[in-house]
């Protein structure tokens, strides 16, 4: 499956159904009068997040979403049937911002989540809404209400635990498919990685999902390489493992290039907890790897490691470490839907309780 993560496509929602004219006219009846019924909804157009998505590539190929008109009303009281919504199903993680794309519409975190891009349009009125004592045979109707439409970007940003940076070549798919199952492509030449990936971890029986973007390179936020587009795949993340090539001789130069692209997007990357590691251990040799973290001591006050992700060396003690941060922001979402819970549980408990106090049976 190919990955993207951003499409522009137009939505539209329903027109409302138009309100009938209509007299009652039945034999032996000898008051008949307007019962003209009003036109139904028009369709919504909505977003919902879903699981077992992590592209946008449906989007490419369908691009126009329209909600069908309502109903119309019709004779004897009747009212038009609403139409039904159109759910356009989403990655986790999809943000939808209209044309400009500067307005954020919605933002979709959770399985289940759902917001309205597009409301339909309410039905018009029928002639039987318009009698009174001095009107008591109206021919009048209301049409149903235009519905809404504008195109919008749908941009994902995907959701993980902890996300790795680096240059080119610093062994990120490496260890990434050292500690998880994804199996992204690994070669010995730069931005092997075209694409971000995504791969979940197990360690002391906890897991976590860690994500691999492509590399950086200086002058990436003005579009050098493959350019910074997808920095927006880790901006959810709560920790950043920054992996620097062990066998280069310009360590600090390697990292302050990373750091100074994670400032140029913005967004809040810079300001992430961080987890330096000297990858490619094996390669190396104990003194240099003793010099590179003296120099980077002088340079970042973030925690230093030395790792092989193609050896399995110092892999473990990585984990953990990510897991120390990722731990807290667990548990206090486990935390929020628990009360999110028992909070729905009390209302429908309240409303219980309502509806048995009222309810009188006869």
């Amino acid at each position: 499956m190919k990955f993207l993560d951003e499409a522009k496509i137009f939505i539209r929602s329903g027109n409302g159904g138009a309100g009938c004219v209509s007299f009652r006219r039945e034999k032996f009846v000898e008051f008949g009068g307007p019962d003209g019924g009003d036109g139904g909804r028009g369709a919504d157009v909505i977003a919902e997040a879903v699981d077992g998505l992590n592209t946008l590539i449906d989007y490419r190929y369908q691009q126009h979403f329209k909600g069908k008109t309502g109903q119309h009303g019709m004779g004897d009281n009747r009212t038009g049937r609403s139409a039904d919504s159109v759910i356009m199903r989403l990655p986790v993680g999809t943000q939808v911002f209209a044309e400009d794309k500067e307005t954020l519409l919605a933002d979709l975190t959770e399985v289940g989540q759902k917001a309205i891009l597009a409301r339909g349009g309410m039905g018009g009125r029928g002639n039987a809404t318009f009698k009174s004592s001095t009107n008591q045979a109206p021919r009048r109707s209301d049409p149903g209400e235009e519905g809404e439409e504008r195109w919008v970007w749908l941009r994902l940003k995907l959701i993980a635990d902890a996300g790795l940076v680096g240059l080119p070549n610093a062994g990120k798919s490496t260890f990434l498919s050292a500690v998880s199952r994804a199996r992204p492509k690994i070669a010995d030449y730069p931005f092997t990685t075209l694409h971000p990936q995504l791969g979940v971890v197990g360690v002391d029986s906890h897991e976590f999902v860690i994500a691999d973007i492509p590399g950086l390179i200086e002058g990436a936020h003005e579009g050098q390489g493959l350019g910074d587009r997808f920095l927006g795949h880790i901006e959810r993340c709560r920790v950043l493992l920054h992996l620097i090539d062990g066998v280069e001789d310009k360590v600090v130069d390697s990292y302050q290039t990373i750091r100074g692209e994670l400032e140029a997007y913005g967004n809040g990357l810079a300001d992430k907890p961080e987890i330096v590691a000297i990858n490619k251990a094996d390669a190396s040799i104990p003194e240099l790897m003793d010099e590179q973290v003296a120099a980077l001591r002088k340079v970042t006050k973030s925690p230093i490691l030395i790792l092989s992700g193609a050896a399995g060396m110092g892999v473990v003690p990585a984990l953990r470490a990510i897991w120390k941060v990722v731990e807290p922001y667990r548990l206090e979402e486990a935390a929020r839907r628990e009360r999110e819970a028992e909070a729905a549980a009390a209302k429908m408990e309240q409303t219980t309780r309502y509806i048995t106090d009222e309810w009188t049976p006869v």
